[in-house]
């Protein structure tokens, strides 16, 4: 009875709460609520851009090294990079983007049993897509081949990408981790562990590619080993530390029950993240298919390298949009899940001009640090103007999709993605690129063309989103499983808060 009590007191609170933000809905953020705003994003959002940052510098590391082996050893290892990015870890990362919303939500309305079942129910899932995956990665020769590319290129490329298998497996372990510990503002385990990860892998790729006769073969195993031993790292640290204690939980017949939930967000999340992440990978394909192959490939495998190294500033932002914004609306605090995301578009606004301003001042030397080849240099260096553009139109898109998973509408976003990306972008890449015979520089100016649709379109969703309404979407799905007093009482508040809205 005492808890039936407490429970109506919140839900008395969460409704003035509500009717407060009702009647503020039309006001816009002031100046000490964007400070404040600031500082929250901040203090998540600075960590996990070098958490990024180093995560994707274990890959880029070794690409730098291998593309000094030669433009063959470049060119496979780019397609085979691109095709484990399309065919797995896309998929993996976009399906773990679920959690965003899952356990951020979670962890706002303090539910902190079921952030941690989530957890298990993710890397479950996960693990059963890697092994389904692994077995393409196995036959990608036969693959890469009958897709037209060149017989030279798919042998060593399959070679490269048969090493990167257990990669896939610590990358299924390590997404469900990495968002646990993201939705709960733990940042400084995950900067630690990725920071001693890369310290590792710098030597590693160094010994595997050039003083072993692996070649190019070890930067791939480099990869993979550098991936299990950060996820040892942050296991360890959620077995042991006290910070995780209220979210750690035992492994039990729940983690089988919220499979079904977890797919629910997880198959929108990575239609709507893999449409993305594809579409990019899709032109460095079709650069196979141009004259001089080998060139063009390299180039915009440089180019595509650059911007998802660049990536990692915005991205710290819209894990922290995201984080800000699902903590909120299951604290039921929607004006603060508006707040929040309206900040986060001036900051990233700021910030890449700064970078794209940079960017071009150095065009003609960033280049150099993935070839020691003139005319690949040269070609990237021309390049550069529509990197720059790309590194602005991506950012933003990046902080409207953490937005998206934060409130989770990811269905939403994979239509927009679907529309913008490939009935636009990737149709008038081939047109400019083949028909106009502008060959690389015509791909990615085309897709590039789609993914400034997707982010208008995006941002018009974002500013038009009821913020009540996904408050109370998350409070229903949250309670869901409350006991059958505490349901009709859930039953009761919806029926109050829809006379507010």
């Amino acid at each position: 009875m005492e808890n039936t009590q407490n429970y109506m007191m919140s839900m008395e609170e969460s409704l003035l709460s509500i009717k407060k933000i009702k009647n503020d809905e039309h006001h816009f953020i002031l100046w000490d609520e964007f400070i404040e705003e600031a500082k929250r994003l901040g203090y998540i959002a600075a960590p996990m851009m070098a958490v990024n940052l180093s995560l994707f510098l274990i890959n880029v590391v070794s690409m730098m090294m291998v593309g000094h082996l030669g433009e063959l050893a470049l060119s496979s290892s780019a397609i085979a990079v691109s095709l484990s990015s399309v065919t797995g870890f896309s998929v993996l990362s976009g399906m773990a983007c679920a959690l965003e919303t899952l356990c951020g939500q979670a962890y706002g309305a303090e539910q902190y049993r079921k952030l941690g079942n989530q957890t298990y129910s993710a890397i479950f899932s996960l693990i059963l897509v890697a092994s389904g995956v692994s077995i393409i990665w196995m036959n990608m020769e036969k693959l890469l081949i009958l897709i037209g590319q060149d017989p030279i290129i798919a042998h060593e490329a399959a070679n490269f990408i048969r090493l990167l298998v257990p990669a896939l497996f610590a990358y299924a372990i390590f997404q469900p981790i990495a968002r646990y510990y993201q939705t709960q503002s733990l940042t400084t385990p995950m900067l630690i562990t990725t920071l001693v990860t890369l310290s590792f892998h710098i030597p590693l790729s160094w010994i595997l590619v050039f003083e072993s006769r692996l070649g190019n073969l070890g930067g791939a195993l480099a990869i993979s080993v550098s991936n299990w031993l950060n996820v040892v790292f942050l296991v360890l640290y959620m077995r042991y530390s006290s910070a995780c204690a209220k979210t750690r939980v035992p492994v039990s017949m729940e983690v089988f029950q919220g499979v079904g939930e977890f797919f629910r967000f997880a198959i929108p999340s990575v239609v709507m993240i893999c449409l993305q992440w594809w579409s990019y990978e899709i032109v460095i394909l079709l650069s196979g298919l141009l004259p001089n192959p080998q060139l063009e490939t390299s180039v915009l495998s440089v180019c595509l390298t650059t911007i998802a190294t660049l990536f990692a500033l915005p991205y710290g932002l819209s894990a922290a949009v995201s984080t800000r914004v699902s903590n909120e609306l299951g604290a039921g605090n929607p004006k603060a899940a508006r707040n929040a995301a309206y900040s986060v578009m001036f900051i990233t606004a700021a910030e890449l001009i700064l970078v794209s301003v940079t960017l071009f001042a150095t065009q003609h030397v960033f280049g150099y640090t993935f070839s020691d080849e003139k005319e690949v240099v040269d070609a990237v260096s021309s390049m550069a103007p529509l990197i720059c553009l790309s590194v602005i139109i991506d950012g933003l898109q990046g902080i409207f999709s953490g937005v998206a998973r934060g409130c989770g509408w990811q269905h939403i976003g994979a239509y927009v993605n679907l529309g913008a990306l490939y009935l636009c972008g990737v149709p008038a890449a081939a047109i400019l690129g083949f028909w106009f015979d502008l060959r690389g520089r015509g791909l990615w100016i085309g897709i590039q063309i789609g993914a400034l649709l997707q982010t208008l379109l995006l941002f018009i969703i974002t500013s038009r989103t009821n913020w009540d309404k996904q408050a109370r979407m998350a409070s229903e799905r949250l309670f869901e499983r409350k006991s059958s007093v505490e349901n009709l009482l859930m039953i009761n508040q919806h029926q109050i808060l829809l006379s507010f809205g």
